[in-house]
């Protein structure tokens, strides 16, 4: 028998997200963000599964040419753009599409001599200051590319900084912002991301791009996943391989760090940070045992963590365990790490078995 550690991947959830990206902005066309190997749930079966959507969102070159080779044939923009000149004949050969942020990228594109125009995104700062044009520079920027004999269609986009908080003022002074710099332009236009989406209805332009609302997991301080209708797409599951009756005062795991304040039986489940399981979860960090709640105790190690089984004192080893997905939302246990639910789908090893549901014939390739 395999070790237990799972993740299951549940495809009616993440068509069902894309459908709620749909009922927020019926009129926009929706850019799929799938970086960063689909947010841990796999680069190519995420843009399978999302087949619905108009267009895919990457980080490089790699992850772009990935879904070609995949047969993904929507158009695929780098939102990162290009990281050397080297690389525009690969963007050509597979109709990538960059974003445009900086002047040495602009110098690149105009003295490539490439086989295919580019299809590209004009990517202004209007406040997250990352990347992207200062907007004083984005009229000249959109010039250059607009004469350029190697660039096709041009978009322009820009990115929210603070949209998960539907209090902050910075959200609308950038929309207000991209809008105005937009306006004369003639371009489709993309700014809101998946808190954009939900929460600011004036971000919804030409293009949405959602990312993390896909997965299941919410984009808004103070509002949980449920509350905004979307289902967890990936339950991490293990099992238990141990149970031990512990005495009063005993040290739990490295460090000792946890002592049984009674006699109590003790759960070890085969799962660890060598799995993408945060080492910095504290003691009390929630897990769910044959469907109920139980609380981790100790540190975490590689490959095993320990668990308070004193309100499951029936609990007996291969039994299932929950780490997070559904029943426990990922946002709870990324507030209880000290952390967001993006880097703890992001970390799922590679050593993880992927376990796929409710996905159609056309979706196993």
């Amino acid at each position: 028998m395999s070790r237990p550690a799972r993740a299951l991947l549940d495809a009616t959830a993440l068509r069902h997200n894309l459908d709620r990206v749909r009922d927020h902005a019926p009129q926009a066309k929706v850019m799929a963000v799938v970086k960063a190997n689909g947010y841990g749930h796999g680069l190519a079966w995420a843009a399978r599964t999302l087949a619905a959507a108009d267009a895919f969102g990457v980080a490089s070159a790699e992850e772009g040419a990935a879904l070609r080779e995949s047969g993904v044939t929507r158009q695929i923009c780098l939102l990162e753009g290009f990281f050397d000149a080297a690389e525009l004949p690969l963007l050509a050969r597979h109709g990538l599409e960059p974003a445009i942020h900086h002047e040495e990228q602009l110098r690149a594109i105009e003295a490539a001599a490439l086989d295919r125009r580019l299809s590209v995104w004009l990517k202004i700062d209007t406040g997250m200051h990352r990347i992207g044009f200062a907007p004083e520079e984005a009229a000249a920027a959109l010039a250059r590319l607009k004469a350029c004999a190697g660039v096709g269609a041009v978009r322009v986009m820009s990115h929210l900084a603070c949209a998960d908080d539907r209090s902050d003022p910075a959200t609308k002074s950038q929309i207000e912002r991209f809008l105005t710099l937009t306006r004369d332009m003639g371009l489709e236009k993309s700014l809101a991301n998946s808190a954009g989406i939900v929460a600011w209805p004036e971000s919804r332009l030409d293009w949405v791009r959602p990312g993390i609302m896909l997965y299941g997991a919410a984009p808004l301080t103070g509002a949980g996943a449920a509350e905004l209708g979307l289902k967890p797409v990936m339950t991490l599951q293990t099992a238990l391989i141990a149970v031990h009756r512990r005495r009063k005062g005993e040290a739990i795991g490295y460090g000792g760090d946890f002592r049984c304040p009674e006699d109590m039986p003790v759960g070890v489940a085969a799962i660890g940070y060598g799995d993408g399981y945060p080492r910095h979860a504290p003691a009390g960090t929630p897990v769910l045992v044959n469907g109920a709640r139980a609380a981790l105790i100790g540190r975490v190690s590689m490959d095993m963590i320990t668990l308070d089984l004193r309100a499951q004192p029936q609990a007996k080893a291969g039994d299932p365990v929950v780490l997070w997905g559904a029943g426990l939302p990922v946002d709870e246990i990324a507030a209880a790490a000290g952390t967001i639910s993006y880097e703890l789908l992001c970390h799922v090893a590679e050593r993880i078995p992927r376990v796929i549901s409710n996905e159609s014939a056309d979706e196993r390739g």
